[in-house]
């Protein structure tokens, strides 16, 4: 088997702009942004063997440099602020759904109600039709 030239310093420069990108929160390759060795070998879109095998000195100092910036990547805390959000949110769109359904069952017992009382006194007025009237007073009205 014969084994591919590889350009080790075109790889090296692979490796530290992918560093440079996930320390600065730009990552093109990674979903995450999370500044591991992992999301530098997805970033840098080399195979795990050549970075760890060949530029295991460059993953070393991307680790140093990540523990020493001690802070979240602009990226993952605008993620976070977005998601906060969000579930303050959905939160509140809840209890908005919980507090109209609540209404709606009282909506519903109440034309229920009101039904049962329509139909009563449509029943009341057919069976006060039955009753058979009596002319009115006489002499009241012209002649």
């Amino acid at each position: 088997m014969t084994r591919r030239n590889r350009d080790r310093d075109a790889e090296s420069e692979e490796i530290r702009a992918a560093a440079e990108r996930l320390l600065a929160g730009t990552p093109l390759r990674s979903t995450t942004g999370k500044l591991t060795g992992t999301e530098l070998i997805t970033e840098c879109g080399l195979r795990r063997d050549i970075v760890y095998g060949d530029h295991k000195d460059l993953v070393d100092e991307f680790r140093a440099r990540a523990k020493a910036q001690n802070f979240t990547p602009q990226v993952v805390q605008n993620m976070a602020e977005e998601n906060a959000v969000l579930r303050e949110a959905l939160a509140k769109t809840k209890a908005d759904l919980a507090s109209e359904r609540e209404r709606v069952r009282a909506l519903v017992r109440a034309a229920a109600e009101l039904s049962l009382e329509l139909e009563q006194a449509r029943e009341e007025l057919a069976a006060a039709q039955q009753v058979t009237r009596l002319p009115g007073p006489r002499g009241t009205g012209s002649s």
